[in-house]
């Protein structure tokens, strides 16, 4: 059965790893692009319907975090089963992954559909607003099945080596919701709603063409079921390495709101303006180390398996040497350059200079960041998922009463903008050394065995 999957444990570790790491950063790009394009086309209806389908964000920020229990429990149990060469395995985590995915998705869309009145209306807003947020949440909430699968079908095609075909399938879908959303929202007059469905058509082809790609065109086992009985000991250790990376970023999104509630105190909406719109630029450099990071994760879950310790100690060097690279790049382009960066963004003076301010700070913690990110992929290979998600959320947490004690020292609203950057130091620095203190467990000694049961 290896035919149908990339053995890891041979050849160029370079070679292999930016084959793994540029298809991931793409995909990435994509899924960024997806509220791009709604936000876009919704823009032309005016303030009330931006303010609908941002409301929503954080919920479907939420859901899409829920996501990350299956997509990272098949990218590690998957492709650590491929390494020790136990396809059979394998092939029951990934039937396992896509059976949770489906039940833990429905039960979460029951929830959304059924809250949906009262989560809207936390944020406070106009009726027609609070009801333009509520129809579309109902809508793109009963996606949420397929979004649910897509991440878990993803963590299986990254874990077997062929990153290229998420990319490809996601590409596809972007590109039918860069044609529905038009045609619905203006053609048939539909608004809102019009970007609602065109997700949800787009992402239910996705979906469709994971489960055709497995099942039909690029097989990746034999006889394989998508959907299986659920059994001892697959379900917890799926949880156990899955949940970790669910709840950080779940609090990230909880953290997020807060510190934008503390950017507008200080900054009124030039500080909401900058804090989003600076989040958005540092995306694209989180983005591309992410994508070495999961590229890291499967070679080293696979040679972790295989107890290929040399090659993991090589990879861990060199992922870490070109995001490094990543990392000065953009501490030189943020320093330097943040006032030009936001004005390309916006023409008013004050509000590139505030965004400039908040580039140059960022820019300290941008080699950190990426240390962080590096360090987490080393981690999750190892199927040690708990470490990265504590330093993370501990981190974040501290963003808060940090920012309020440089407010309160008068600071004013860089203060924010260095809590935000020195708590990205912080987790950097404290990752790295948790993984320097534990290496004779997980980069040295003669022999590496996967965690107990998951080859039981």
């Amino acid at each position: 059965m290896m035919q149908y999957v990339k053995d890891l444990t041979h050849g160029s570790i370079r070679g292999q790893l930016v084959r793994l790491a540029l298809p991931v950063m793409g995909s990435s790009f994509v899924q960024m692009a997806y509220s791009f394009t709604d936000m876009a086309w919704v823009g032309s209806l005016g303030s009330k319907s931006v303010a609908a389908i941002g409301a929503v964000g954080v919920l479907t920020w939420t859901s899409n975090s829920l996501a990350l229990i299956n997509k990272v429990g098949a990218e590690v149990n998957v492709s650590q089963c491929i390494g020790a060469q136990r396809m059979d395995k394998a092939q029951a985590y990934a039937s396992h992954n896509l059976t949770l995915a489906l039940l833990i998705s429905v039960v979460w869309t029951t929830l959304i559909w059924t809250c949906a009145v009262p989560l809207i209306g936390i944020f406070g807003m106009e009726s027609d607003v609070t009801q333009l947020s509520v129809e579309y949440l109902r809508v793109v909430s009963t996606a949420f099945p397929f979004i649910f699968m897509s991440a878990a079908f993803t963590g299986i095609y990254n874990a077997s080596g062929h990153t290229q075909v998420p990319f490809y399938v996601n590409g596809i879908g972007l590109a039918l919701n860069m044609l529905l959303d038009p045609l619905f929202i203006l053609g048939f007059g539909m608004g809102t709603l019009g970007a609602a469905w065109a997700t949800w058509i787009s992402q239910v082809t996705v979906c469709l063409m994971f489960f055709y790609v497995l099942m039909r065109r690029r097989r990746l086992f034999e006889r394989f079921r998508i959907l299986v009985p659920l059994r001892l000991p697959y379900v917890p250790l799926i949880f156990k390495v899955g949940l970790p990376v669910a709840l950080l970023n779940i609090f990230f999104s909880l953290i997020s709101l807060f510190m934008g509630r503390t950017a507008s105190a200080e900054g009124g909406y030039l500080g909401v303006m900058t804090l989003t719109a600076g989040g958005q630029l540092e995306a694209i450099a989180w983005y591309t180390s992410q994508g070495f990071s999961t590229a890291l994760s499967t070679f080293v879950a696979q040679n972790y398996a295989a107890g290929c310790t040399e090659r993991i100690r090589k990879a861990f060097k060199m992922t870490l040497g070109i995001t490094a690279a990543i990392g000065a790049g953009c501490t030189a382009l943020f320093y330097g350059g943040g006032e030009w960066i936001f004005s390309l963004i916006t023409s008013e003076p004050d509000a590139y200079r505030a965004g400039g301010l908040f580039l140059k700070i960022d820019s300290y913690s941008m080699i950190f960041m990426m240390l962080e990110i590096t360090t987490q992929g080393v981690f999750y290979g190892t199927g040690r998922t708990v470490p990265p998600a504590l330093v993370s959320i501990t981190g974040n947490v501290l963003r808060i009463p940090l920012a309020l004690l440089l407010g309160h020292w008068g600071w004013g609203i860089a203060g924010v903008w260095w809590a935000v950057s020195m708590s990205s130091i912080l987790k950097g620095c404290v990752l790295f050394g948790w993984l320097v203190l534990r290496r004779h467990v997980l980069l040295t000694g003669s022999t590496l065995r996967p965690r107990s049961g998951l080859l039981s």
